[in-house]
C-alpha cells in the first residue's frame, strides 16, 4: 500500500511540478518580453529623421544600462545603407540584422551572437563577451523616408535565467518536502489503518494457544464483520470437535457390550460361539454405519456449497425404490425448483430411508409432496399402511427400535433420518395421513436461496 501510494504521489507531483514550472516559466518570459516590447515602442516613438536622412532619437531612453558598455541592455537602428545607430552600451559591437524575414510585427527571439565560443580557459574575463541575448525587433518606415528601418532592443537573458533557476530550485525543494510529507502521512495512515489486523493476529495467536475461546476486543466497523465470522468459525469448529468426541464415545460405548458378549462366549467355550459372533457383529456393524452416517453429515455441514436440488433427488429415489418394490405405486407432486441447504448425498439418504420405509410397511401406495413453508423446504411422504401409534412415534427414532420385526431391517433408518436432519438444522416428525390413512412423515430442511 505504501509503495503504490508513493508511486502515485511521485507521478502526480512530477506531473504537477512540470505543469507548474511551464506555467510560471511562461509567465516570467511573457513579462520579460513585455518589457522588451515596451522599450522597443519607446524607442520607435522617440525616433526621427536627421538632416542627412538618418534616424536619430530626440531623447535618450530612461534605462541607464543603455549608457554603460557591456551592461546587457542594448538597442540599435539600422537600414538604408547608413551606419547603424546604436546605444553606447554596444560600444564596438553591432547587433546582427537578418534581412531574410520581414518584421512588420514585433519579432522576439533568442540570439547567441554575443556568446563566446572559445574554450573556457581561453576566454576573456569580461563576462559581457559571453551573453545570451533576448531580442525584440520591428521594421518601421518613417514619415518622409522610403527606407525600411530595423529597430532592435536586446537584453541579456542572465537575469531571466537566474529567476527561472531560482523558481525551479524552489519548486523542486517544495515538492520534495511535500512528497516526503505525504509519504510519511501515508505510512502513518497505513500503520494505523492496519493496526486492528495486528490485534486480530494477536487474538488468533491467543486462540491457538488456548488462552481464550473467542475474540472479545471491540474492533472498528470495517473489521468487525470479519471478527464475527471468525468467532462463528471457531464456534463451529468447537461444535464439530465436540460432536466428534461425543460420537466417538457413543460408538465406543455401543461396541463395548457386543465385544464383551463375544469375549465371554469365547472364554466360556460355548457351543453357540459362531452364531453369537455373527449376531453381535451385525449389531456392531449397525452401530458403525449409523455413526459413520452422522460423521459424514457433520463433516459436510460446514461447507458453503451445501445446496441440493430437491426434485432431482426425489425422482432418483422414486426410481430406485420402484425397482425394489415393483408392486408399490409411488406418486410425486410439488414444486420442481426447490433448493435445500443440504448435501445431495445426505438428501438422497434421508429420502431413500423414508420412501423405502413407506413402500416396505405401507399397503401399496406412496405419495410424495414437495413444497416450501416459512423458509423451509417441506417434503411429505405418505403411505396407506397401518401407521404408527402416537405413543410409539417418539420411541421409533431411537437406534435399533423396530415395531415390525417380521420384515428385514436394522432399526436405524429413522434414527439416521432424524440425526442427519438435525445436523442441517432441520426436523422430522410423524403424523397420520388424512388422505391415505397410513403414516405421514414431514421432513423440513432449511431452504437455500
Amino acid at each position: 500500500m505504501i509503495l503504490i501510494a508513493s508511486t502515485w504521489i511521485f507521478v502526480l507531483l512530477v506531473g504537477g511540478g512540470v505543469a507548474l514550472d511551464r506555467v510560471l516559466t511562461t509567465a516570467l518570459e511573457r513579462n520579460f518580453n513585455e518589457q522588451l516590447d515596451y522599450l522597443l515602442n519607446s524607442m520607435i516613438v522617440t525616433a526621427e529623421l536627421g538632416p542627412s536622412g538618418e534616424v536619430v532619437n530626440n531623447r535618450e531612453l530612461a534605462d541607464q544600462r543603455f549608457l554603460e558598455p557591456g551592461s546587457g541592455a542594448y538597442w540599435q537602428i539600422s537600414g538604408g545603407g547608413f551606419e547603424p545607430y546604436k546605444s553606447r552600451s554596444l560600444w564596438d559591437r553591432t547587433l546582427r540584422v537578418n534581412q531574410r524575414h520581414d518584421d512588420r510585427d514585433v519579432h522576439i527571439y533568442d540570439s547567441d551572437e554575443f556568446v563566446d565560443k572559445t574554450p573556457r580557459a581561453d576566454r576573456d574575463s569580461d563576462e559581457s563577451s559571453n551573453q545570451l541575448l533576448r531580442i525584440a525587433e520591428r521594421d518601421i518606415k518613417m514619415p518622409g523616408s522610403p527606407v525600411r528601418w530595423r529597430f532592435q532592443v536586446a537584453q541579456s537573458r542572465d537575469g531571466l535565467n537566474a529567476q527561472i533557476a531560482t523558481l525551479r530550485r524552489t519548486l523542486v525543494r517544495s515538492f520534495v518536502l511535500l512528497g516526503l510529507g505525504l509519504i510519511v502521512m501515508v505510512g502513518l495512515q497505513t500503520w494505523y489503518g492496519l493496526l486492528p489486523l495486528r490485534k486480530v493476529r494477536k487474538e488468533i495467536a491467543r486462540l491457538r494457544a488456548g488462552k481464550s475461546k473467542r475474540i472479545e476486543d471491540r474492533m472498528p466497523a470495517e473489521i468487525a464483520p470479519m471478527v464475527e465470522e471468525l468467532n462463528a468459525l471457531v464456534e463451529h469448529n468447537d461444535r464439530q470437535a465436540e460432536e466428534a468426541r461425543r460420537h466417538a464415545g457413543n460408538l465406543a460405548h455401543a461396541l463395548k457390550t457386543p465385544l464383551s458378549v463375544i469375549m465371554n462366549a469365547a472364554a466360556a467355550g460355548q457351543d453357540d460361539l459362531g452364531p453369537t459372533v455373527i449376531r453381535e457383529a451385525r449389531t456392531m456393524r449397525r452401530q458403525i454405519d449409523h455413526h459413520l452416517a452422522r460423521a459424514r453429515a457433520v463433516g459436510r455441514r460446514g461447507s458453503a456449497h451445501s445446496r441440493a436440488q430437491v426434485w432431482p433427488s426425489v425422482e432418483a429415489v422414486e426410481r430406485a425404490v420402484a425397482r425394489l418394490y415393483p408392486n408399490v405405486r409411488i406418486d410425486v407432486d410439488g414444486q420442481k425448483d426447490l433448493i435445500a441447504h443440504i448435501e445431495r448425498q445426505d438428501l438422497d439418504e434421508i429420502l431413500g430411508n423414508l420412501v423405502e420405509n413407506a413402500a416396505k410397511y405401507g399397503g401399496g401406495s406412496v405419495f410424495i409432496t414437495a413444497g416450501v413453508q416459512a423458509g423451509f423446504v417441506e417434503i411429505i411422504v405418505e403411505d396407506d399402511g397401518r401407521g404408527i401409534p402416537e405413543a410409539d412415534r417418539i420411541r421409533i427414532f431411537d437406534r435399533g427400535v423396530r415395531l415390525d420385526s417380521g420384515k428385514p431391517g436394522t432399526g436405524l433408518g429413522l434414527a439416521i433420518v432424524r440425526d442427519v436432519a438435525e445436523i442441517y438444522d432441520g426436523t422430522v416428525s410423524l403424523e397420520e395421513s388424512d388422505d391415505l390413512g397410513g403414516l405421514l412423515v414431514r421432513l423440513r430442511l432449511p431452504a437455500a436461496s
